[in-house]
């Protein structure tokens, strides 16, 4: 047994003090780390966030701690948002510079100071070329396109969040044109994690619908739309679930997700890429204006063919009129000819009759009966 005045007592502030003291006076000012955002939370004008090991770091994994306090959080997130089009999320690789610290009570943890945008680049660049060698692999990369367009495309279903500005858009647009689109919507999550699940729950309900139709196609088509506020997370349309379910649908899919910077996975599997939901509209509404035109144009030639066949016909009838005309026996008793008839039957030959015979005489004004008194032949 240890004798109590051999034993160094310290109280629990006085050893987390000395903590403190030995990290501060032996850890370097601050430290550039690669992880992952397992959650994120503001409150109270700061980010509270939870980094894990990424992916690609191997190892046993590990998880700390880290804040944005709110006097860097602002100039941060600002220089982030501007370089890389999106705002911190969960899921995101990061590469932040840290400062370590230890509290009494909290323990240790990790307060951001500095972000390399370019590291969150590079990572979404690579998981995003991983997705199209996928489905270049599966051979879905173009399976949209051996699809074939309706002729006129006019039932469309419709996959937006109900509140997006951009949907209002779109359906404002078709339902100002003159050709009577029927729009139905299937409500999903635009961003974030949830999207892709969100997206694929709508195509799953999409394809029941056109299960109950007889020949199981009440659709033309499917349109996929996004738009209004910030086109901050477009890293979800790079999802290969997502990406994988959209090529093999048995629809023609249109996207408009609303964005010029860049061309999502899902942009370059959909058999038609628009960049807004208000150009997908428009180009809708552009091929109809098309069929309508090739139909105008074929109804024109139609009725001159029409035309011409009922001209022709007509001059065939008047020839033939003409020609009855000329048959008719009355033409002939105007010229001083006359028709003989014997008990109602022609006569065509002195044989046909006899001394004695009653004929009847056949004039352009009359007619009259004679006896026959002689015949010379």
């Amino acid at each position: 047994m240890v004798h109590d005045q051999m034993v160094n007592r310290y109280t629990l502030s006085e050893l987390c003090a000395e903590i403190g003291e030995v990290l501060d006076s032996s850890l370097a000012p601050s430290y550039w780390v690669q992880a992952e955002i397992s959650s994120l939370m503001e409150r109270g004008g700061h980010m509270y966030l939870d980094l894990v090991d990424a992916p690609s770091a191997g190892g046993q994994g590990a998880k700390m701690r880290a804040t944005l306090w709110a006097g860097t959080k602002e100039m941060l997130c600002a220089y982030f948002q501007s370089e890389t089009g999106m705002s911190l999320q969960k899921g995101m690789a990061v590469l932040v510079e840290c400062e370590v610290h230890f509290h009494p009570v909290y323990g240790l943890s990790l307060s951001i100071v500095g972000i390399d945008p370019t590291f969150t680049i590079g990572d979404i660049a690579r998981l995003k070329q991983q997705t199209i060698a996928q489905l270049e692999k599966d051979g879905l990369l173009e399976a949209q396109q051996l699809l074939p367009l309706p002729t006129l495309i006019r039932r469309i279903a419709v996959i937006s969040s109900p509140s997006a500005a951009g949907y209002e858009d779109f359906k404002h647009q078709l339902e100002h044109s003159p050709y009577g689109f029927e729009t139905t919507l299937f409500g999903a999550t635009m961003q974030g994690d949830g999207a892709p699940k969100s997206i694929i729950a709508a195509l799953e309900e999409i394809s029941m619908v056109n299960g109950k139709c007889p020949d199981g196609k009440y659709f033309d088509c499917v349109v996929i739309i996004r738009g209004g506020g910030a086109t901050s997370d477009l890293s979800c349309f790079d999802n290969y679930e997502l990406c994988a379910v959209c090529a093999q649908f048995e629809l023609p899919i249109l996207t408009g997700i609303g964005h010029t910077r860049d061309v999502s996975v899902l942009d370059m599997v959909a058999h038609e890429t628009l960049k807004t939901p208000t150009a997908v509209a428009e180009w809708l509404i552009h091929r109809m204006d098309t069929q309508a035109s090739r139909i105008n144009d074929l109804y024109t030639r139609l009725r001159r063919t029409a035309d011409r066949q009922i001209m022709l016909r007509r001059h065939r009838v008047e020839l033939l009129e003409q020609r009855l005309a000329a048959c008719n026996p009355e033409a002939f008793y105007r010229k001083g000819y006359s028709l003989l008839t014997k008990n109602g039957k022609i006569i065509r030959s002195v044989a046909e009759i006899a001394p004695g015979d009653l004929v009847t005489t056949h004039l352009a004004d009359g007619t009259f009966t004679a006896n026959v008194q002689n015949i010379i032949i």
